[in-house]
């Protein structure tokens, strides 16, 4: 083990060395909590370097696809992460796609629409009685977020907005680290693992993320895919690291395995 690894386990640069070998590699990866450390403004989020320049630096490799799958808006995402130009973007947690220039932006028929009114509606009725909550506005749902609102009135906010959103046919939604995403289109980071792993032909993909809803993609890993669990929370990942800088060390670390296979292929 090399110095700069030395908060990666053994166990875990195995498995990078092991994967690095694969024909078709696909790294996907979360971006808030995983890419870039959690801030209290969604908007003040940036990838920390070293994280960036292994992203960029493994988009350029033969035989190896990089990925950003993500909760945010795809607008959100590109402007915070500002992305290898040749990185798949899923975004809105898989109900939106951009595999490169022609892939066409999600369109809402009238009655998501309408839904995505309602669902607007209610969540600012919440925020205008909890201080500190406030709202995120994407393509097919809104965002309650409560990082900055006291404990208290940031369970009682999601408490509100579960008891009635739940009573609404045709609205989704998953609870995050002090989010509430709701969503009127079905979409999971799970389905879109998935629906990457078939649209690049990836013999073995590498996923981290730190969030709840990450768990839906790593329980979708198999065969020699390697998951990551990014931070102590529960988790159904092989491998765990505790916070991004070690996120830019294990990229680190698989971008100088692949380097290595691919030069001598």
């Amino acid at each position: 083990m090399t110095a700069e690894n030395l908060s990666l386990s053994p166990e875990l640069l195995e498995a990078v060395r092991r994967i690095s070998s694969t024909e078709q590699l696909l790294v996907a990866l979360d971006f808030d909590g995983t890419l870039s450390p959690i801030v209290d403004r969604a908007e003040d989020a940036r990838p920390l370097p070293r994280s960036a320049a292994a992203l960029e630096a493994l988009a350029e490799l033969p035989r190896t696809t990089t990925a950003l799958i993500s909760g945010r808006a795809l607008d959100s995402l590109r402007l915070v992460a500002s992305p290898p130009a040749t990185t798949l973007l899923i975004g809105s947690h898989g109900a939106e796609v951009w595999l490169g220039e022609g892939s066409l932006g999600l369109e809402l028929d009238d009655e998501q629409r309408a839904k995505l009114a309602a669902v607007r509606e209610v969540l600012m009725e919440i925020v205008n009685i909890a201080p500190g909550t406030l709202l995120e506005d994407k393509p097919a749902g809104v965002v309650l977020h409560t990082r900055m609102a006291d404990d208290d009135v940031a369970e009682d906010a999601v408490e509100a907005a579960l008891r009635v959103l739940r009573e609404h046919p045709g609205v989704y939604l998953k609870t995050g680290k002090r989010v509430l995403e709701t969503s009127v289109v079905h979409a999971s980071k799970g389905e879109a693992v998935e629906f990457l792993r078939q649209a690049t032909g990836a013999t073995a993909i590498l996923f981290a993320g730190d969030d709840v809803t990450d768990e839906d993609a790593l329980g979708r890993l198999m065969g020699d895919d390697v998951g990551i669990k990014v931070g102590l929370d529960f988790t159904q990942a092989q491998y765990r690291v505790e916070a991004p800088v070690h996120v830019a060390e294990l990229l680190e670390a698989l971008l100088r395995e692949r380097r290595r296979v691919t030069a001598e292929a």
